[in-house]
């Protein structure tokens, strides 16, 4: 995935640019600060996915992204700002963002958004036909990182799954799993397993630990919090 980071601040572009480079399938063909230099390089470079910040000293992310697509350009787009408020998200997704990093975040956190964009992208490179709603649901819940929550769980979490997900992990003790093993076990895609072990996480029943094997990058690994995991 060739990506172009647009961010005015030479230290945060940098790391953003980091970030991308440590996650497998990315590679970096430009680092950007301003909104025209976005346009240009975008025309003048393959280009998959914009790591793309909305405020700029020119313009704004936004306008570069409402250009592009009046160009016919569908060029891929994760947003990055400070700015907290619904109407900057939704004229966001309005364009044709894909996800929202809010700042500050993590390395880990811009690894979780950039792998699930990559297994977005191979199901679509991949043409396996859509058959049903869940399809439709999972490829892109790929994408978003499920829903936000509306009361009880999150859209595209169901109970019977997620106490599936929490015996898992509180049957593997301290080693923890991995979401490839927590698939395994229970018959589910990755970016599946995934999604349960990242609500999991996010509610404090789980941690994340870096798991280094003897060669390749480290795995995220999720390990039950002592006492935590009950289902």
């Amino acid at each position: 995935m060739r990506t172009l980071v647009v961010e005015d601040d030479p230290i945060a572009a940098e790391a953003n640019a980091g970030y991308v480079r440590r996650v497998a399938g990315f590679e970096v063909v430009g680092v950007v600060g301003s909104a025209a230099d976005a346009l240009r390089a975008v025309a003048a470079t393959p280009v998959d996915l914009l790591l793309l910040d909305v405020h700029l000293p020119d313009g704004n992310g936004l306008d570069v992204l409402r250009r592009l697509r009046s160009t016919g350009r569908t060029v891929d787009a994760i947003m990055v700002t400070r700015a907290r408020d619904l109407a900057v998200v939704q004229a966001a997704v309005a364009f044709g963002a894909t996800q929202y990093l809010v700042k500050p975040f993590t390395a880990a956190v811009v690894r979780t958004k950039l792998e699930a964009h990559r297994e977005y992208r191979a199901r679509l490179g991949a043409g396996a036909p859509v058959v049903a709603q869940g399809d439709v649901d999972e490829l892109l819940g790929a994408v978003r990182g499920g829903a936000v929550p509306v009361g009880g769980l999150p859209k595209g979490i169901s109970r019977e799954s997620l106490d599936a997900v929490v015996r898992a992990l509180a049957g593997a003790g301290p080693t923890g799993l991995t979401a490839s093993e927590v698939g395994a076990l229970l018959g589910t895609s990755r970016i599946t397993a995934r999604r349960y072990l990242e609500h999991i996480a996010e509610t404090g029943l789980a941690v994340r630990h870096a798991r280094y094997g003897s060669t390749g990058r480290p795995q995220v690994e999720y390990r039950a919090q002592p006492g935590g995991v009950a289902g």
